[in-house]
């Protein structure tokens, strides 16, 4: 991809996505900081006390990382909220990418354990939001339990470079349906979509 003319704002950019470097992927390498911050994407703005009851944490803790993941700017204070003693926070970026590649093959072993953390919690998280769907679906309307959802697993024999290709379809298919339901839209909910991709061996 060609770089952007100066001043110019990068795809990630532009829709606030943060990218990750070596230096805040030291920071977010922690499973309460990636939970906090999920939290406070997905549920909006809190104060440390609010994050603590929400993930069973003393908010002795979750107000100790709140202020790391502020120092690696992933969370920031909420002006709007914050008129009180309480703390208010919010989510700095709508999401964050990083090339886990590049982090993984890093000649620093602590960017190496770092990205190790933040993978295996990630798909800690996914494991958990799954269990949770499975033991809550008969509290959603028939529309969501009949139809709305989805667990499947394929095979097919690919090559890294059509792996990668399929993983960017992947994307574009699922950000093509981003802002089509507005808010409050009766009927609608936030969906999750998990995309694990990954070669297996032959025996």
């Amino acid at each position: 991809m060609p770089a952007p003319e100066d001043g110019a704002e990068t795809p990630a950019e532009a829709e606030n996505i943060h990218k990750v470097d070596a230096r805040t992927l030291r920071g977010l390498a922690h499973p309460l900081r990636l939970r906090l911050l999920a939290a406070l994407r997905e549920y909006g703005p809190a104060t440390a006390s609010g994050l603590a009851d929400r993930l069973g944490e003393s908010s002795g803790a979750t107000s100790y990382h709140l202020r790391q993941l502020a120092a690696y700017g992933f969370v920031e204070d909420d002006p709007e909220r914050g008129k009180g003693r309480e703390r208010w926070w919010r989510a700095a970026h709508r999401g964050t990418v990083f090339d886990s590649s590049r982090f993984l093959s890093h000649p620093d072993p602590e960017v190496r354990g770092a990205v190790d953390v933040v993978l295996h919690e990630i798909a800690t998280t996914h494991s958990q939001e799954l269990n949770t769907w499975i033991g809550t679906m008969r509290e959603w309307p028939d529309a969501w339990r009949q139809e709305g959802w989805d667990i499947s697993d394929f095979q097919v024999r690919l090559t890294p470079d059509l792996s990668e290709e399929l993983i960017e379809k992947i994307h574009e298919l699922i950000e093509s349906y981003r802002g089509r339901v507005p808010e409050g839209t009766e009927g609608s909910a936030n969906v999750r979509s998990h995309v694990h991709l990954f070669p297996r061996p032959a025996e």
